[in-house]
């Protein structure tokens, strides 16, 4: 008998709160059952975050049961105050739904939509045109103010001002679920722990206006094991779409986590057997860089595909792991013989090779000694490159940090 997906999910470490444990359990023992997840398109690519609750997807879908990527064209007009502070920024209608088709797109990746084993929904259907004094008789009149601002999601922003405008997102993804069971049979939705009061909305509407019973699940949300959200660097937000994050910078994000997180990274973001996992899990010292390696192969191959992980882990092993320190797949930056000539400054190079955002910053970073020209750490700020730092092929190998390579080629 296929172990009920429920187990599969717990024991890699997905769920966080249940609303009907049991029930749940219960209805997850047989295939067939529709469920749903919200994505809010505030940016035109998912992110690293988002990849926990594809992978919810898939374990389920693979369980036999139907996905409902729900996309927020309609809740995006509103925004979300869940987690936040302030206020989020307003978007065109045009924005969102370009955002909505570039979501669909990376899930296509991880979910299969194929002959509707996952469907794909947009709530703008549904809420844009929807006529407010109804919506207020039909779905307003089940909601308790009282009862709303004892949620997390409202006392935290109730400090510094919460809008009317966004006070109407609880009773927007509610009426999502009322929706959804109505006219796709979906009976649970999963969510961020953050969106635990907006499922139990949308729940006890289904509840008052049919009578049914539905139910929520909050899974994990990705942080480290200091408790903070994983999916940030220097450079911001590590994203699915290559054109925003390379593909190795995302291999090289997973290839550098720390040590503590790397178990529950495997767990959480590939599909690599538990019993291989409780192996790596066993690991010291500067053995777990095996299962680092690991982990970066598989995330980078879910999301990009092979032979785009195959690349990114050649280069990373030929950068770090051979005699010579560079690979012909490595970044690289062109700079012309007339450049050369002109008295080019390290510091400029930083810059054109994305390395730094301003000049002073790369001087700055010479200053500290974090740049290495051929493996020699440069101490002149002002440092002016010239033919003799180039090889015979007319290459050099800049380096910031420990682990940021990059070649400078010199156009013939």
């Amino acid at each position: 008998m296929a172990q009920n997906v429920f187990d599969t999910l717990e024991e890699r470490g997905y769920f966080s709160q249940a609303t009907h444990r049991d029930e749940i359990y219960e209805l997850l023992s047989k295939p067939g059952v529709s469920f749903y997840i919200g994505f809010d398109p505030t940016a035109d690519s998912l992110h690293v975050g988002h990849f926990v609750q594809m992978m919810v997807m898939s374990h389920m879908q693979k369980a036999g049961h139907r996905p409902i990527a729900l996309m927020g064209g309609g809740t995006g007009m509103i925004g979300d105050p869940s987690g936040r502070t302030d206020m989020r920024q307003m978007m065109t209608v045009e924005t969102i739904d370009h955002n909505v088709e570039c979501f669909k797109k990376q899930m296509g990746k991880v979910v299969d939509f194929s002959d509707g084993k996952a469907i794909i929904v947009n709530n703008a259907d549904w809420l844009r045109d929807l006529n407010y004094i109804e919506f207020l008789r039909e779905v307003g009149a089940h909601f308790s103010v009282n009862k709303m601002l004892t949620a997390e999601c409202y006392k935290q922003r109730l400090e510094k001002g919460l809008s009317f405008l966004e006070f109407n997102y609880m009773l927007m993804q509610g009426y999502d679920f009322y929706y959804l069971h109505e006219n796709y049979g979906c009976n649970l939705e999963f969510g961020g722990d953050d969106q635990w009061s907006n499922i139990l909305a949308g729940m006890e509407l289904v509840r008052r206006k049919k009578g049914d019973s539905v139910y929520g699940l909050t899974f994990t949300l990705l942080t480290n094991s200091e408790g903070k959200k994983m999916g940030k660097t220097a450079k911001g937000a590590v994203w699915l779409d290559p054109e925003k994050t390379p593909v190795y910078d995302f291999y090289q994000y997973w290839r550098n986590v720390d040590d503590a997180d790397v178990i529950k990274c495997m767990k959480l973001l590939t599909f690599i057997d538990m019993d291989e996992i409780n192996t790596y899990a066993k690991l010291e010292g500067s053995a777990i860089n095996e299962a680092k390696k690991r982990l970066a192969y598989e995330v980078t191959k879910i999301i990009h595909g092979q032979e785009q992980a195959d690349i990114a882990k050649r280069t990373a092993e030929e950068i770090f792991e051979s005699a010579s320190g560079r690979s012909a797949d490595m970044k690289t930056t062109e700079i012309t013989a007339d450049e050369l000539k002109g008295e080019l400054q390290l510091a400029d190079v930083l810059v054109k090779a994305g390395l730094m955002k301003s000049k002073g910053e790369g001087r700055r970073m010479i200053a500290q000694h974090g740049v290495y020209l051929n493996d020699a750490v440069v101490e002149d700020q002002y440092y002016v490159l010239t033919e003799s730092d180039f090889d015979a092929e007319g290459e050099a190998i800049v380096r910031k940090g420990k682990k940021t390579y990059h070649k400078i080629k010199l156009a013939q």
